[in-house]
């Protein structure tokens, strides 16, 4: 079978965030771009299972600006044998559901077995993506997976659940997973793999290409805010002899200007 691995670019997580003056989004200015890192383990999962011989071909497939070619390149160094990206204007202030739309559109010129992606990204938590391409492409499918399983057309999925449990899937290509943190150790893309990425295929597509745009938004963003600034903590000195006068003083604080106890 052929894998499709579904990737986004994402700011890292270090990067610090400051939003536009009319808070109509934040400012990209100065943003480091990343692979989303629950995506690293669907395409180090695919290519485990390229090595094991239960796959012939790994493609990525992202839908994105110009600057997501970084982040493809990044899978297809790892070890990625293609990639197709879908960069066009129509997904800008896309949302959720014409993402998904758009890669389900995608999915469809593609020959998969198994389909593989993060089960969120990080930067807008939304962990929707998945579920809705796997209903688009009427396939089985089953997220925050940290674990799977591929014998021949089989394929059997260890989903992470409440407690601490684990739910076992079984299903038959095609299938979706959502790889979730524990599924695997993602491999740094070595020097040869990095040159190497560089000629690897790398088709493009627009959005008509794939039937989907901005215009098939289900939602839309109002505006955005920065978390409250947290206040500067307290800092209380003093000596063994009147630790019980320190501690009475912090009940005193908790109780009457925090209210916590």
């Amino acid at each position: 079978m052929n894998i499709v691995v579904l990737c986004k670019q994402v700011p890292d997580t270090e990067s610090k965030i400051k939003l536009l003056g009319d808070n109509s989004n934040f400012d990209p200015e100065g943003i480091k771009w990343v692979l989303n890192v629950y995506d690293e383990f669907a395409v180090e999962e695919a290519l485990k299972i390229k090595e094991a011989g239960k796959a012939a071909k790994v493609t990525v497939l992202s839908i994105g600006p110009k600057r997501c070619e970084e982040a493809i390149r990044t899978a297809l160094a790892m070890g990625a044998d293609d990639a197709v990206h879908v960069e066009d204007a129509a997904f800008d202030g896309a949302d959720a559901f014409a993402i998904a739309k758009g890669l389900a559109g995608a999915l469809k010129d593609l020959e998969y077995g198994l389909i593989l992606c993060g089960k969120q990204a990080v930067d807008d938590d939304m962990s929707a993506v998945p579920s809705m391409v796997a209903e688009l492409l009427g396939i089985g499918q089953a997220t925050v997976v940290s674990k799977v399983e591929v014998e021949g057309d089989a394929i059997t999925a260890h989903r992470d659940i409440e407690g601490g449990a684990k739910e076992v899937i079984k299903g038959a290509a095609p299938m979706l997973l959502a790889a979730t943190k524990g599924l695997n150790e993602p491999r740094y893309a070595s020097l040869p793999g990095i040159m190497k990425a560089k000629r690897k295929p790398l088709a493009k597509k627009t959005a008509a290409d794939v039937g989907a745009g901005a215009d098939d938004n289900k939602t839309k963003v109002i505006g955005w805010s920065l978390p409250a600034a947290r206040q500067a903590g307290k800092v209380f000195k003093g000596t063994a002899d009147d630790l019980a006068s320190r501690v009475a003083e912090v009940v005193k604080l908790l109780r009457e200007e925090a209210k916590v106890i």
